[in-house]
């Protein structure tokens, strides 16, 4: 790949410019254009108040994207989602009216609370990139991301993600509290104005299509894709795991990898990318036992145990 500068220039631009509003949370950041480059969605999830539907504005408008947010409620319908067809009467036919899916970065905000049947709505669309309404089948814009968010802690009136859709998130990411100098830092920026109004494009659409062909072609050698390999695999062996990732997981956590090394400058990946995105990519995606669950266990420590027993391979 001849192009690694574009990639380094990508991750600063984009970097600085969010920073404007979003106060220091750089690595989520780069976890969101990791995302976007391998053509993948992301599930923030985080207590409200954070800054999630500001982080995904931030990012549409610094990638010059379409935008739009979808408020999930227990009464939206698939067709709030998709869009749906009407008859209009002058043309005496029917027109098809497209859904805010048809935007470029979608934000689907407490996606826990809508049904099951609307849930399923994004299921098309994730995988596929398109979305079929009445028989026929329209194609979404390029690029591609959806941002869904849940509150982790309030469960009364929501409806946990099936497995089958939790597993079409490339990642799942948490934003957590600001430090203390962070939050000052925000006050001061807010004092007078939203920052927000003030983000302007940094980089093109056109140029994270040209992107996300090239970062294909980032090397991986054998041993790396065999630590991969093990990696997956062994969230299905391990003692703790009802559940393992599946092949959708090993593949995602490839195709982040080599994302992950063209933001840092290389046109190879190393084991310690696999090792920072394997909590992201990993976690949401193992089942532990009910048993180990009542002993305080949760998924991101087996995850973390998992990383640490795998030999890591010496790479030249």
């Amino acid at each position: 790949m001849s192009n690694r500068t574009d990639f380094t220039q990508l991750a600063q631009a984009v970097r600085t410019n969010v920073a404007q509003v979003i106060v220091g949370k750089a690595d989520v950041v780069d976890l969101l254009l990791v995302s976007i480059l391998v053509e993948g969605h992301v599930l923030l999830e985080d207590v409200p108040g954070i800054g999630k539907t500001t982080l995904a504005k931030a990012l549409a408008r610094s990638l010059d994207c379409s935008f739009a947010r979808i408020q999930f409620t227990p009464d939206l319908l698939p067709s709030d989602v998709t869009g749906m067809s009407f008859y209009n009467q002058k043309t005496l036919d029917f027109e098809y009216r497209p859904g805010p899916i048809f935007s470029q970065i979608v934000l689907a905000d407490e996606i826990n609370r809508a049904t099951p049947r609307t849930q399923s709505s994004l299921l098309e669309a994730m995988q596929e990139q398109q979305t079929t309404v009445d028989g026929i089948t329209y194609r979404l814009p390029r690029p591609f991301l959806v941002i869904a968010t849940q509150n982790p802690i309030e469960l009364e009136g929501t409806f946990p993600l099936p497995e089958a859709q939790m597993d079409r998130f490339v990642m799942q990411v948490t934003l957590g509290y600001p430090s203390r100098l962070e939050e000052e830092e925000l006050l001061l920026r807010y004092q007078q104005h939203d920052p927000l109004d003030d983000l302007v494009p940094v980089v093109s659409a056109d140029t994270i299509s040209i992107l996300q062909e090239q970062v294909r072609r980032v090397h991986v050698s054998d041993d790396v894709r065999h630590y991969i390999l093990e990696v997956v695999r062994a969230t299905r062996a391990h003692a703790s795991v009802s559940l393992g990732a599946s092949p959708r997981g090993t593949l995602a956590l490839f195709r982040a990898s080599q994302a992950f090394a063209a933001l840092r400058g290389r046109d190879f990946v190393v084991p310690s990318d696999v090792q920072t995105l394997c909590p992201s990519v990993l976690t949401h995606r193992i089942h532990i036992s009910p048993q180990v669950r009542l002993r305080g266990r949760t998924p991101a420590q087996v995850v973390k145990e998992i990383i640490e027993a795998v030999p890591v391979p010496v790479v030249e």
